[in-house]
């Protein structure tokens, strides 16, 4: 059920059923707020939500999509407002412009796929850093570790790279950092979470590169 467009619909609908939220933040350390940001629910909702996790002490991380262009001036202009509004109360939040799948995605791709490959880039953020700490790897990382990263960082960013061959590390790593979906540049960048996944032949050498 959305909010009719109506961020401050969101707004309120957030308000009134904080204990149900609360209910359902309870014994979390780690929660994600993902968005669609331009509309009603997300624009107006998720900053309410976000701050009652990080009031909580929960490790807040928001991941949130600013609008297609075609989705028009008004839709874009409520997304800034509800991505400063988020940026205040999330420890960290990661910020992908729809256009810019535009650039990774076929030319001819329908426009509600495009929607559903919005969608897909959340998912993606919010798997890349949570199987981080679920998923058993030759090097675990834990909670702890996570915290360190994004507790009070700010502004980050995220990027996904993929390389075949005999360079397929450094290949992958460039893919990565040059990203289309990055929102800016990494120079700068005070922390930086690596994960490589990899076949039985992947090498140290490689790794290490």
């Amino acid at each position: 059920m959305g909010a009719g467009g109506d961020p401050e619909t969101g707004r309120l609908a957030a308000e009134e059923t904080q204990e149900e939220i609360m209910d359902l933040l309870s014994g979390v350390d780690m929660a994600f707020i993902t968005a669609g940001m331009g509309g009603g629910t997300g624009t107006g909702a998720a900053p309410v939500i976000a701050s009652l996790a990080r009031e909580a002490g929960i490790l807040t991380t928001g991941i949130v999509t600013r609008p297609f262009s075609f989705e028009g001036l008004t839709r874009a202009e409520r997304a800034e407002t509800g991505i400063a509004n988020l940026s205040e109360t999330v420890d960290a939040i990661i910020t992908i412009a729809n256009d810019r799948l535009l650039k990774v995605a076929p030319s001819d791709i329908p426009i509600t796929q495009a929607f559903v490959l919005a969608d897909d880039v959340l998912r993606q953020g919010v798997e890349g850093i949570s199987d981080l700490i679920t998923v058993p790897g030759m090097i675990n990382l834990d909670f702890a570790d996570i915290e360190s990263v994004l507790r009070d960082a700010g502004t980050a960013m995220m990027g996904i790279g993929e390389g075949e061959g005999e360079s397929k590390t450094k290949d992958a790593a460039r893919v990565a950092i040059s990203s289309p979906l990055l929102d800016g540049s990494i120079k700068g960048a005070r922390k930086v979470i690596m994960n490589i996944t990899g076949g039985p032949d992947l090498t140290l050498e490689a790794v290490t590169e």
